[in-house]
């Protein structure tokens, strides 16, 4: 028995990396699992991969959370599909298109419509399927990024942001029973890492930025405990929130970061 069965999960941005991760502990727990994601083909490999290994209802759709038609008719299919949405994981997230230079409008614009106005778009389509069913869980993935700044002003201020919309859907949406949580990663070795590592070496070339000799010495200085975090362990606080021994805890954004910035 999984904490999750008979569960119907919604992850956006899953097809991969930390999306992925949450979709997998999600699929462990015994939940059916919608894998949304720009990535169609990606997406039906990964729906595919988690119902063979957890035997859980999986689905793929091609979603844009910039645009509300695609949300719209995705959401439809779902519930069309599986009856109802429980979990709500607004995961999808992109970093600045100009990282390591000087940032643009269009930075501004891509991480805003994506990291922060995405939360907004997919929760307004998924939350009043919520309250017609009696609740669900939301879970918003923002960063640690979101808490202390720093670099990629952008992407920093979209987390940040990402952090205060959940307080704000906690608030709007409490009476009708639905709990909404953040969860603000670390450090995880993801392309936009990769990128970090070219950019110190000044070099690009796969056998330079696989090196993580840049992301290894930022884990060994600034966090306690030494080690990365892994999208699985994005995934397990994902489903802690997501489950019944969560149900009185709204509003709050829990950093799985390894130590790195404590409250």
């Amino acid at each position: 028995m999984g904490r999750l069965d008979d569960k119907v999960a919604l992850v956006t941005g899953s097809a991969r990396g930390i999306g992925k991760g949450i979709a997998t502990v999600l699929a462990r727990e015994g939940a059916t699992v919608i894998v949304a994601d720009l990535l169609s083909d990606l997406a039906g490999e990964t729906a595919a991969e988690l119902g063979n290994d957890y035997g859980v209802s999986t689905l793929a759709l091609e979603m844009d959370v910039t645009s509300e038609d695609s949300i719209a008719s995705n959401v439809e299919k779902a519930v069309s599909e599986f009856g109802r949405i429980d979990i709500l994981v607004n995961n999808a997230g992109v970093p600045p298109e100009n990282f390591g230079q000087a940032e643009t409008e269009a930075d501004w614009d891509i991480c805003y419509e994506v990291n922060l106005k995405g939360i907004w778009k997919v929760t307004s389509a998924v939350a009043p399927k919520m309250q017609e069913q009696g609740g669900g869980k939301i879970v918003n993935i923002a960063s640690i990024a979101g808490r202390i700044g720093g670099g990629m002003a952008s992407y920093s201020a979209s987390k940040a942001g990402a952090i205060s919309i959940t307080q704000s859907q906690a608030a709007e949406l409490g009476r009708f029973n639905i709990n909404v949580n953040a969860i603000c990663p670390g450090l995880l070795w993801t392309d936009l890492w990769r990128q970090i590592e070219g950019m110190f070496a000044g070099d690009h070339a796969e056998e330079v930025v696989d090196r993580r000799e840049r992301f290894e010495a930022v884990i060994a200085s600034n966090m306690p405990l030494g080690r990365e975090q892994r999208p699985e362990d994005i995934g397990n606080a994902v489903a802690f929130f997501a489950s019944d021994e969560a149900n009185n805890i709204t509003g709050q954004s829990l950093n799985v970061d390894g130590g790195m910035r404590m409250n």
